[in-house]
């Protein structure tokens, strides 16, 4: 077999909701980091790219009709460039790279370019097909932004409810304290805004033409412990821990990575940055998704032959501070190794784009330190967790 490896990575800032990128279909924004990931490579001959494995988690708008196929057309790649689209809700795109990097391990590809895009401020409302023809009552059309929409009368309704009051149930059965979580997302903000202005994501971002968004357009520097704390919570009205400021908001954005193997080095122009070292996928109770990365980690980590001891940097999908909090306590892990350059509270969470996101600071994070090992992970509506862990090809 051979091995994968992640020679580079690229994304758009990301937009807020009904924000600087509300105004840009998501196919085009998946288009662009697919064509802006093929000109960084600067040997690659498009013809050499073997598929493009993209994540969407809505599939119900725009990006519909298989948006990695669409985003190849759109972005003037060659016609005969196959593509499939993953949905594993916000686990999307890190899904497809997992995808792509078996592909090349099992010898089947050389080039894989992978991604994910979701734009939430364009998801469509919807409204079902009724069994008969011509009702006589009202219809109510659903939003397929964010969460739950038609389900189905047979689920649990234990495992249904939102995800903020998921979150809710996971922060009191593992004891996450309202003062922890904005304590987490405070230094969240305080992190992504330091990264961006040293730099670090200079290089790991384009900028969408006909936009001004230059940066993520949801940090908010200002956003102290005290201020935090004075926010109403949004899913209990009473004994309700989680708010609008220690949750990652709705966002818009596209994230790409190139994938390849070995020979890929010949092939692009381009050095490897870490090796796919181990991988993981986990479940447990839908209504406890944020801890689904605990057992998906731990997974990926014994794949890889390594421990937690050995890791020193730590990519965590921040969906809400008590989830990112419950994982980084049942890690036994330094809080300090986890999101040095900010997280999805400041940065965004556009649904099928975080996965790569996550993945392509995690290669840029263990450049700058020099650090062999990390863990990129990311939590999954429904009770899913991913993880990939990566190793250094620069130490």
């Amino acid at each position: 077999m051979t091995e994968a490896y992640l020679y580079d990575a690229v994304r758009t800032p990301f937009g807020r909701f009904g924000g600087a990128l509300a105004g840009t279909r998501p196919d085009d924004l998946a288009a662009l980091v697919l064509g802006e990931q093929v000109r960084r490579a600067p040997e690659l001959d498009p013809a050499t790219i073997d598929e493009v494995v993209l994540g969407n988690a809505n599939g119900a708008g725009e990006e519909n009709r298989n948006v990695a196929r669409m985003a190849t057309l759109l972005a003037g790649l060659p016609v005969d460039i196959p593509g499939t689209t993953v949905n594993r809700l916000c686990g999307s795109s890190l899904d497809a790279a997992i995808i792509a990097s078996r592909q090349i391990d099992a010898g089947e590809a050389d080039v894989v370019l992978v991604g994910g895009v979701e734009s939430m401020s364009r998801a469509p409302w919807v409204l079902p097909k009724t069994e008969k023809p011509y009702p006589a009552g009202d219809l109510t059309l659903a939003s397929t932004t964010l969460g739950w929409r038609l389900v189905n009368p047979r689920m649990d309704s234990a495992w249904t409810v939102s995800l903020g009051e998921a979150t809710e149930l996971l922060a009191e059965k593992h004891g996450i304290t309202r003062e922890r979580m904005d304590e987490f997302a405070s230094t969240s903000h305080q992190r992504t805004q330091q990264a961006w202005d040293e730099g670090f994501y200079d290089d790991l971002t384009v900028r969408v033409p006909g936009t001004e968004l230059t940066r993520d357009e949801s940090v908010r520097a200002s956003s102290t412990v005290a201020k935090l704390g004075g926010l109403k919570t949004v899913f209990r009205k009473e004994n309700g821990t989680v708010t609008a400021g220690n949750a990652s908001p709705l966002n818009d954005g596209a994230s790409a990575a190139l994938l390849g193997s070995e020979q890929a080095a010949e092939l692009t122009g381009l050095q490897p940055l870490a090796r796919i070292a181990g991988r993981g996928a986990a479940a447990n109770e839908p209504q406890y998704f944020g801890y689904a990365p605990v057992e998906a980690a731990n997974l990926a980590l014994r794949r890889a032959g390594i421990t937690w001891d050995d890791v020193a940097a730590v990519e965590l999908n921040e969906a809400f501070a008590a989830q990112s909090l419950a994982c980084i306590d049942a890690w036994g892990i330094d809080p300090g190794i986890v999101n040095r350059h900010g997280g999805a509270i400041a940065i965004g969470h556009p649904l099928g784009a975080s996965g790569t996101r996550v993945l392509g600071t995690l290669a840029k994070s263990l450049q700058s330190s020099g650090a062999r090992w990390g863990v990129a992970a990311i939590c999954i509506g429904v009770g899913q967790g991913l993880a990939v862990v990566l190793e250094n090809q620069n130490v």
